[in-house]
């Protein structure tokens, strides 16, 4: 490792599936391990077409073959201090527009230059390792808004020569996890079960709150919403529970209520989503609110140009 910016030299990987996400494989291959893809691919027909990422798969795929897994809410100091490690740990970021989250590998950091980097494959033709420099605020920012979620996946004597003790949340998280594979899997008792017993062990986990919210939200039941407001009382940048409350009272044609939560999470991250400018353009039409609307129709097809509505969406911006 370089010590004029702390880099981890990370495996040119290009192999991935639903059940091996590239930040596991990358993070595996760095420690001379070869997942089985055979596997994996095998383990992805439980899953329904077009169902994204199932990380914790990945995460025990890794473990039967020799690698630890840790997951636990963190700090930039810590972040930075796991790289010192030689550990290229993995973070859960928000996505691009119509992606929730994805998970990153962080690959290094620079103090000078005060960026955080991240692994990014893109295939190119000389099989080097790409990097992406992103502004340690910004990252840290958008960090925060999941919590800051890392992932530690190491040998096992590795692990263990962290001066670190056991993080109480830690068992709290996996279960987080393990719930949205068996929600991913249309095992909706399960999956209520799993972050039920995650609340119990830690009732400060806001993402197994809104998690829980999640579930009860596609069951259109109101109970939701306090379950996405603890969430929030615990982190007030958690976009993704303003956006589920949304979400709820959209469909319950609360549309103050709605607008007011939609707002909010568009104060915490303007680009995160392209659909809920949509959304929102629609209650606000409904309110009479044409001017307003009719911007919100346009941040839509600015967040998402290809969507398969534009023709549609372009009409209504006319009309309004």
């Amino acid at each position: 490792m370089e010590s004029s910016n702390h880099e981890l030299l990370l495996p040119l990987v290009q192999e991935e599936n639903i059940c091996l996400p590239l930040p596991i494989n990358v993070v595996s291959k760095y420690w001379n391990i070869d997942l089985p893809t055979e596997e994996a691919l095998e383990i992805a027909k439980q899953y329904p077409s077009g169902t994204g990422s199932v990380l914790i798969e990945g995460i025990e795929l890794a473990e039967r073959n020799g690698l630890v897994c840790k997951i636990h809410h963190s700090s930039l100091s810590e972040l930075k201090k796991i790289i010192d490690s030689g550990i290229p740990p993995i973070v859960i970021l928000p996505g691009i527009p119509e992606i929730t989250q994805h998970a990153s590998v962080i690959s290094g950091y620079d103090d000078t230059e005060k960026t955080i980097l991240h692994y990014i494959q893109k295939g190119n033709q000389e099989g080097e390792q790409q990097e992406g420099a992103i502004p340690q605020e910004i990252f840290d920012k958008e960090w925060s808004e999941d919590g800051r979620l890392l992932i530690i996946l190491a040998p096992e004597d590795i692990i263990s020569s962290l001066n670190n003790e056991k993080k109480s949340n830690e068992e709290s998280n996996r279960l987080c996890f393990m719930s949205e594979k068996l929600n991913m899997q249309k095992d909706i008792s399960n999956a209520l079960e799993s972050l039920k017993k995650a609340i119990e062990l830690d009732s400060h986990n806001f993402t197994a709150l809104h998690l829980l919210g999640g579930i009860l939200n596609a069951q259109n039941s109101e109970d939701c919403i306090k379950y996405y407001q603890k969430s929030i009382d615990l982190n007030n940048e958690y976009f993704l529970s303003y956006n589920g409350m949304g979400n709820f009272y959209l469909k319950s044609n609360q549309f103050e209520k709605a607008e007011s939560c939609y707002t909010k999470a568009i104060e915490i991250n303007p680009k995160r989503s392209a659909r809920i400018y949509k959304n929102r353009a629609y209650l606000r039409e409904k309110q009479k609110k044409n001017l307003e609307a009719k911007e919100d129709l346009k941040s839509y097809l600015k967040f998402s140009p290809k969507a398969e509505d534009r023709g549609i969406i372009e009409q209504a911006i006319r009309e309004l």
